[in-house]
């Protein structure tokens, strides 16, 4: 084995001898731990939690409002007034004390039609109550008598003794003339929260929706404002302040608002508030029939409304539609089928109630029937009725 000469790292082959530390690297491996120990261990220092000076912020001025703000303001200002809040009681006997008592039972909007002191809602905020009390804007509460009511639409007139300085008659509009994309403003009770604005626009147009008696109400504007348990009965007005509709029912899977509302629209209601004010009563139109039920017809593979009865001396009698018979075999002869008034096409009775919906009584109407093979078209006097078209 060669000798390693004095002073030298290598040996004979001038390799690095394997023992021998690297202190380049030991000294960067200590730098990095005493550094991670160092940042590991220090502690931010602390901003002091109090400040004895503190003081409010300057406010930023905001500048005028926008114009389309102030409108909205200055319609809820004006319209409000004519809202009001519906409580409806029902009757509680009190056995202990031997009395009846009236106790709250549900809640709705409305709107005051007059300054008599008319009051415009929902049929069904009223349906099952024995008595009701009208809060108005300023909070007085006043008891309410029940004028009159069509159930068919969903509309009822009540009637409060208030001074003629507290009722403000809401601005009547027209719904004819409505086009999809307006802004529209609800205003009403929901939840019970009193004089609550919402906001939105109509949604679409000639809408049609069940009423609680099963039958069509027409022409029914629909928007997503929203429209809440409570806001039944209250007013959908313009962006003039003026009544377009009455809020009425809502589509929703969780009985809240999904934006689909329903409004009744104003010329139905400008149309029976006035006749329901006079006697109390609608001018209900028909010909003069009885007809069966839709299930009777469609179990008969009938396409129309089928004729049971019909009236002596009625417009149906003197035009001469046939009734439904039976003989003395108890076999059955069916009556005349109507299948268009006016010009619509009638295949249910749904159908016939619309068309005969806007026609006055001492009206003469072409009417379809299919009697036996063939179509027989006569003319029949429209007339006041009781209730059966």
């Amino acid at each position: 084995m060669s000798a390693v000469e004095p002073g030298s790292l290598t040996g004979p082959r001038g390799g690095r001898d394997a023992n021998q530390p690297n202190l380049t690297w030991l000294v960067l491996i200590l730098v990095m731990l005493v550094g991670v120990f160092w940042y590991r261990t220090r502690e931010p220092a602390e901003s002091p939690l109090f400040n004895p000076d503190a003081v409010p912020r300057p406010v930023v001025a905001r500048g005028d409002l926008a114009a389309d703000e102030q409108a909205t303001i200055e319609l809820f200002r004006t319209a409000s007034p004519c809202v009001v809040n519906i409580t409806t009681l029902t009757s509680r006997r009190d056995y202990l004390r031997l009395k009846v008592e009236e106790t709250p039972s549900g809640s709705g909007s409305g709107f005051l039609w007059d300054s008599d002191g008319h009051v415009v809602t929902n049929f069904h905020v009223i349906q099952k109550a024995s008595g009701a009390q009208v809060i108005l804007s300023d909070r007085s509460t006043w008891k309410a008598r029940l004028v009159g009511a069509e159930p068919d639409k969903d509309i009822a007139v009540l009637k409060i003794d208030a001074p003629k300085s507290r009722l403000p008659p809401l601005l009547i509009g027209s719904s004819r003339d409505l086009l999809v994309g307006q802004k529209v403003f609800a205003i009403g009770n929901p939840f019970g929260l009193d004089q609550t604005l919402t906001t939105g626009v109509i949604s679409a147009l000639g809408r049609e929706i069940q009423s609680v008696t099963k039958r069509p109400i027409q022409d029914v504007i629909q928007t997503n404002a929203a429209i809440n348990p409570g806001n039944s009965g209250g007013p959908l007005l313009d962006s003039a302040g003026r009544l377009i509709g009455m809020n009425t029912a809502i589509f929703s899977p969780t009985g809240v608002s999904v934006g689909i509302g329903f409004a009744v629209p104003v010329d139905t209601i400008n149309r029976i508030v006035p006749q329901l004010i006079r006697n109390g009563t609608v001018e209900r139109v028909g010909l003069g029939v009885t007809i069966a039920t839709d299930q009777v017809a469609s179990q008969l593979g009938i396409s129309g409304v089928l004729v049971l009865e019909v009236q002596p001396e009625s417009g149906a009698a003197r035009a001469g539609l046939r009734p439904t018979r039976v003989d003395e075999r108890e076999q059955i002869t069916l009556g005349d089928i109507i299948v268009s008034l006016a010009g619509q096409t009638i295949k249910e009775s749904n159908d016939l109630y619309r068309a005969l919906d806007n026609i006055a009584p001492g009206t003469m109407v072409p009417v379809k029937v299919r009697r036996g093979d063939e179509v027989v078209e006569v003319s029949v006097e429209v007339q006041q009725l009781a209730s059966s078209p």
